[in-house]
C-alpha cells in the first residue's frame, strides 16, 4: 500500500509536522530524503532495507557512490540528495563553532574536533592552539609533544600558530 493510503499520523512527513524530526526514526527521516520507493517498495522500505544493507545511517552516508547506486531503486540524484544533506548538517555544525566564543569549553572543543575529524579515513593527529602569539609556552609545548611522539615512532613536522599571521616553527628553525 502507498504511504499516501497510510493514517496521517504513521507517514514520515505528516509525523515530522505534526511531532518534529526528533520524533521519527532513522528510516523515516531518510524516506523524507528519498521521497519515492521503487517497484512495490514505498519510500520507508527502502529506507528501512538501506539502514539494514549498510549496517546503519552513519555507515549509509559514508557509503560509496558506486555501491549506494547499485542498490535496485537508487540513483546518482538519491546519492546527491543524500549527500547535500549529510553537508547541509556539517555546514550547520561548522557555523555554530564558528564564533570567537566557540572554545570557551571543553564540550566545545569535543563538538569542533568530532565535526571536523570523525569522518576521516585515517588517524589523525589534532592539536589546537588558542592564541596567535607564538610564546615560549607554546615552544617548550611542541618540545614536550615532539618527545612524547617520538616515543612511538610519529614525526612532528611542524607546528603552525594561526592568526592573522601563520607562523611556521619549521621555517623559523624552532623545530
Amino acid at each position: 500500500m502507498p504511504i499516501t493510503d497510510w493514517p496521517a499520523d504513521e507517514r514520515p512527513r505528516e509525523k515530522l509536522l505534526a511531532r518534529g524530526a526528533a520524533a521519527l526514526t532513522d528510516a523515516e527521516l531518510l524516506a523524507i530524503f528519498l521521497r519515492t520507493g521503487s517497484a512495490g517498495r514505498t519510500a520507508l522500505d527502502l529506507a528501512r532495507e538501506l539502514l539494514a544493507r549498510f549496517g546503519g545511517l552513519r555507515a549509509l552516508l559514508r557509503t560509496r557512490r558506486e555501491d549506494f547506486c547499485a542498490v535496485h531503486g537508487l540513483g546518482e540524484a538519491k546519492y546527491a540528495q543524500l549527500q547535500a544533506g549529510l553537508e547541509l548538517a556539517r555546514r550547520h555544525l561548522a557555523e555554530a563553532l564558528a564564533g570567537r566564543e566557540a572554545l570557551k569549553d571543553p564540550s566545545a572543543v569535543r563538538r569542533l574536533l568530532q565535526a571536523r575529524l570523525r569522518d576521516r579515513e585515517h588517524e589523525t593527529f589534532a592539536a589546537l592552539f588558542l592564541d596567535n602569539q607564538p610564546s615560549s609556552a607554546d615552544r617548550t609545548l611542541t618540545e614536550r609533544l615532539k618527545s612524547a611522539l617520538a616515543q612511538v615512532d610519529i614525526r612532528v613536522l611542524d607546528h603552525f600558530v594561526v592568526g592573522e599571521q601563520v607562523v611556521s616553527f619549521a621555517e623559523r628553525g624552532w623545530l
